[in-house]
């Protein structure tokens, strides 16, 4: 355990941002608190209970034991109640089940929606997803898609989910001045990612999440109609363009896809996360940014 008497502000703040990235989102009690002693004192209540339950019960024949006719009626009802389904757990949470249902009406809500306005309602109400169960918040494509610029990521971070915008925090930082250095801003284009639910701890979204988000982060794209699309990272890139090769072999290499109807220009490069861990990969990410804006600027 880590002492947090030993530490200095900034090192304090850094073990939090540490453990908020990873999914911590409770601390510990201010009072160490005996789980092995709060059991064996449950154990002992129930124990007693059990006791004076059985001591209070009748002891008369006519009131311990039925009659013959209320046996067998018993009985009967017992045989019945063994063929019905179990009854469903008092206060189970609703938990959305990732099938192919699941996909058909996400494909039904994107396809309804006429605007980014309509698309992020039919959003807010899709309980398809399980990963919605455990975000704090539905994050949704921001930003100006005038300019014909879209930049997508794989999926909302800590600080996404707590702010409910995309790209927060120190790895929105990290984009503002990669869009920066080639003259743009996140006000002027459209940020989006292509799973809008934080899944738990950051993990990587499973395939059967992706293809369940799929509908609508390609619903997006053809309702924004982008004239150039750069996508951040491996997982996003794998999305789009398909097969298993890394982001650095699937970067710096223009490509055109087509989504809804819409044939857009796109790029691929690394995410901020991948910068962050990585400054070496800084490089990289330049020459990618640099071959982005001479398109653009084309």
């Amino acid at each position: 355990m880590i002492s947090a008497d030993t530490l200095s502000p900034g090192q304090l703040a850094a073990l939090l941002a540490f453990h908020a990235d990873a999914g911590v989102e409770w601390l510990m009690e201010e009072e160490p608190v005996d789980r092995f002693a709060e059991f064996e004192a449950m154990k002992a209540a129930r124990s007693e209970q059990r006791q004076q339950a059985g001591a209070s019960q009748p002891s008369a024949r006519s009131e311990a034991a039925p009659a013959p006719r209320q046996q067998a009626s018993q009985a009967s009802a017992q045989a019945r109640d063994t063929t019905r389904a179990p009854a469903p757990a008092v206060n189970a949470p609703a938990v959305a089940i990732p099938d192919a249902q699941a996909v058909k009406e996400a494909q039904f809500a994107a396809e309804s929606a006429r605007s980014l306005a309509e698309l992020r309602t039919a959003m807010e109400g899709f309980v398809g997803c399980n990963l919605r169960n455990s975000a704090r918040n539905l994050v949704f494509a921001e930003g100006d898609p005038s300019n014909g610029i879209m930049i997508v990521g794989p999926m909302p971070y800590a600080d996404d989910d707590r702010d409910g915008m995309p790209f927060a925090g120190r790895l929105g930082d990290m984009l503002n001045r990669m869009l920066a250095g080639i003259g743009l801003s996140r006000e002027s284009v459209l940020l989006s990612n292509v799973v809008p639910w934080r899944p738990p701890g950051n993990r990587v979204p499973t395939a059967r999440e992706a293809d369940i988000c799929r509908p609508f982060i390609e619903r997006q794209v053809a309702l924004a109609e982008p004239k150039h699309l750069l996508l951040l990272g491996n997982f996003t890139a794998r999305f789009f363009f398909g097969g298993s090769d890394t982001i650095h072999q699937l970067r710096g290499e223009w490509r055109e896809l087509q989504l809804g109807g819409h044939t857009v220009q796109t790029l691929a490069t690394l995410h901020p996360q991948d910068l962050v861990t990585a400054p070496i990969n800084k490089r990289f990410a330049w020459q990618d940014m640099l071959a982005f804006r001479a398109r653009i600027n084309g």
